[in-house]
């Protein structure tokens, strides 16, 4: 678990400041934090085939053994290397459910 918890941590970490620029041989790119995403939250894909919804989730999800076994599946899936919000392998209302049951 503290392995997942360092990878997101690593992963999401663009998210800790509203704006940025990068420097991409001289190219300039401003990566922006979309406005429903509030300080201590962060963007989720459910993403199950062709279904796919985006959820804002609190940073409080991150103790929610559900939660931590879907970021878990992120990982063997599509890895942490994941620009913008995270996609984790489930349907949108499973992601639903683990949302309103214990975060």
């Amino acid at each position: 678990m503290v392995v997942v918890m360092k990878m997101l941590q690593k992963g999401l970490s663009f998210l800790l400041a509203r704006n940025r620029v990068i420097a991409d041989d001289d190219d300039h790119e401003e990566l922006m934090v979309a406005e429903d995403v509030k300080e201590g939250h962060f963007a989720v894909f459910a993403v199950k085939g062709e279904e796919t919804q985006r959820f804002v989730v609190g940073l409080t999800c991150l103790t929610n053994p559900r939660f931590l076994r879907l970021l878990e599946l992120a990982e063997e899936e599509y890895g942490f290397n994941q620009n913008g919000a995270l996609k984790v392998p489930c349907r949108p209302q499973e992601l639903h459910r683990i949302l309103q049951d214990r975060c």
